[in-house]
Parts: structure tokens; C-alpha cells; sequence
């Protein structure tokens, strides 16, 4: 929807990028509005900016829609976003605020309504299996005082996703996206000023949290309707391949492959997503360190079916770089896929991110 900037609200989600007389978006699509977002929009004089139709805390967003014919520079505008792509957002964020809803309740009646749940992330799921986009862009559209209940949905998407590009089929994917949307629900029993915390957690508290698998699988252990499989992987998602996990320290052959899966998207989304003391990061910079810091920690086979799925790009690709130069994929090495070479669509240098260690794709821009 298109509308005002004065008329837009915390919590809105721009949905195209916001050009002005300069080579770089003003501000770029999938940032979530905040203050100082409305601001730089009326300094600017941006005419109309558009975004979606829900908050990214899942409430409605209602303000009425500008005409763009009634409005001025029009090119301040880009290419709609694709249908599936604004129709996952919408199953993603009415999921979030559901999810907050729930873990609410639980604070106080810790009874789990497994059907709903079921419902609530089957249908999501189903969308984010039909796009790698949506995958990508999930990081963006977390709130960093309600990140575990982001967290929660987003990782089942993850975890499906993944398990969909192992050949899994559609009755376990749905196993293990259940797994991993349960597998932090024992964080209710750690209160809220503890998985709420804006500041990175003291020594004490960490090893508190350490122990929220046993909790979570205790809130699940007696629920008839969910498998032995979904109990396994909910209790050993922190667990690591060489034993250096939580929180049992278990080893390789005692891993269950739903945990497996698990903990590739855990770390995933938790990396790339931004938090009270840490910035979001790049989610080809994401893959890059899992696959050199965690070898033999993580399931290779597991990491590999994300990265397949990711570096889907080819040459003649249009992207942006965390420096927020926008460029065109002109190579790739095959050793090397998350760092090509790039051609700025400024100019025509070439940027080999091979050789540039802090630079990296941010986004792909072709739809």
C-alpha cells in the first residue's frame, strides 16, 4: 500500500527501496520504520513510500492509500515485490504475533495446544518452501524486543525449508518444523528478563539458558500427539556433532537428523538477525563463518543444503553489498561461490569480494 510518510508508523515494513537523485536507495526495501526512518523521509521530501499492510508485530496497519497519479516523482518508486513473496509476510507476521500470544498464556498456564500450533505454522511453511526469497528475507523483518517469538516461527520455516532440499518427506518436513518451533518454548519458564535481556548475557545467565532444551522438552514429553522424533529434536538441537553442545554434550551418533537440521537453521537465523547488542548480518557473510568456524561441530551435509539454496545466484545477477554498492554478478568461482566478482552498476569497476574480506552481499535485487 501506498502512503505518506507522515502517516507512517513504527513497525512499518517498506516493501520497495526509496530512491532519490542518488545512486543508493534513500532508505532500502525490507527495513522496518522506525523514527528517524520518518524523518530522513520528510527531510528528503519522498512523496510516498510503500509498505505492507501489517506490522511486523502482525497488527493491522491502517492509513489511507495516496494516489500515485495525485503524486509527483513517481520515480521515487521500483519494481513491486512479488505476489508470493508479499503473501509470506503476511502468513509470517499474523504467525508472530500468534506466537507472542501463546507464550504469553504459557507464562501462566504452560499447557501447550499442539493442534493450534500445528495450524498456525503449516500453511507458512508451505509458503516459504515455494521461495528462497522469503528465506533471505526473513532477518529483516525481525523486532529485537520480540525476537525469540520471531525466532521460534522463523526457524521452523528454516528447518522445512532445509529438510524440503534433503528430499524429506512432506509429513517429516512438517515433523521437524514443529520440532523446531517447540524447540525454545522452554525459554517462558527462564522469564521474560532473562530471554528479553538487551544486553548480552552474564556468565550466570547464560548457563540458565543453556538449559532451556530440557525444559522445553519437558513441557512437551507427555503430549500424545507429537512423535518420539519431535521430543529427540527438540531436547537436542544445541547439541554439536564433536560433543561440545548443551545440553547433554552428546556425540555424532546419538544426534537425531531432525536436531541436526535444527541447529543449522538456529544458528542461521540467530546470526543473521539483529538483537538488542548485535547487529543483523549478511546472510552470505553467515554461511561463509558457519562453514569455516563450525566444520565438525555442525552437519556439513545439512550447512551444504542451505548453501545450495542460497548462492543460487548466476552471472548477470543484480546485487547489493553491505557497503550498499549495487552491482552486477560478472564471475564466480566455484571454490568460492559466496564471494564473486561483481561489476558496480556506478561505474564499471570490477570488485573481486574474494579480495575484499569485509565486503559482502547483502541482497539479491533480481526478482
Amino acid at each position: 500500500m501506498k502512503v505518506l510518510p507522515q502517516d507512517l508508523v513504527p513497525g512499518c515494513l517498506l516493501i520497495k527501496d526509496v530512491m532519490g537523485k542518488t545512486v543508493y536507495p534513500i532508505i532500502p526495501k525490507n527495513t522496518v520504520i522506525e523514527p528517524i526512518h520518518i524523518k530522513v523521509l520528510n527531510d528528503f521530501q519522498v512523496p510516498y513510500v510503500e509498505v505492507a499492510s501489517r506490522l511486523v508485530s502482525g497488527d493491522s496497519y491502517d492509513a489511507k492509500e495516496v494516489d500515485p497519479n495525485e503524486v509527483e516523482n513517481e520515480e521515487t518508486m521500483v519494481k513491486d515485490r512479488s505476489q508470493s513473496s508479499h503473501a509470506f509476510f503476511d502468513y509470517y507476521v499474523h504467525a508472530v504475533k500468534e506466537t507472542k500470544l501463546m507464550f504469553e498464556n504459557w507464562e501462566k498456564h504452560p499447557q501447550l495446544d499442539i493442534k493450534n500450533i500445528r495450524q498456525l505454522i503449516s500453511s507458512l511453511v508451505a509458503k516459504g518452501e515455494e521461495s528462497i526469497k522469503s528465506i533471505l528475507e526473513l532477518h529483516h523483518y525481525n523486532e529485537k524486543q520480540n525476537y525469540y517469538y520471531h525466532h521460534m516461527v522463523a526457524i521452523a520455516v528454516i528447518s522445512a525449508f532445509i529438510a524440503n532440499k534433503l528430499k524429506y518427506e512432506k509429513s517429516e518436513r512438517m515433523q521437524i518444523a514443529l520440532a523446531a518451533f517447540l524447540s525454545d518454548a522452554g525459554m517462558v519458564k527462564e522469564g521474560s528478563h532473562v530471554y528479553k535481556k538487551d544486553d548480552v548475557l552474564s556468565e550466570a545467565e547464560y548457563e540458565r539458558i543453556q538449559n532451556h532444551p530440557i525444559l522445553s522438552y519437558r513441557m512437551i514429553e507427555h503430549e500424545p500427539y507429537l512423535s518420539k522424533n519431535i521430543k529427540l529434536a527438540v531436547l537436542q538441537h544445541h547439541e554439536r556433532l564433536d560433543g561440545s553442545g548443551y545440553p547433554l554434550g552428546i556425540h555424532n551418533d546419538k544426534l537425531h537428523p531432525y536436531a541436526k537440521i535444527i541447529a543449522v537453521s538456529d544458528m542461521f537465523h540467530a546470526m543473521t538477525s539483529e538483537r538488542n547488542y548485535r547487529k543483523k548480518q549478511s546472510p552470505f557473510k553467515v554461511i561463509e563463518e558457519m562453514m569455516k568456524d563450525q566444520l565438525g561441530k555442525l552437519d556439513m551435509k545439512v550447512v551444504e543444503a542451505l548453501v545450495q539454496s542460497i548462492v543460487y545466484f548466476s552471472n548477470g545477477t543484480k546485487v547489493r553489498l553491505t557497503n550498499n554498492d549495487i552491482g552486477e554478478i560478472v564471475f564466480i568461482d566455484d571454490k568460492h561461490p559466496t564471494r564473486p566478482m561483481v561489476k558496480k552498476e556506478s561505474s564499471e569497476e570490477i570488485i573481486h569480494l574474494l579480495h575484499n574480506q569485509n565486503l559482502y552481499i547483502e541482497e539479491i535485487l533480481n526478482s
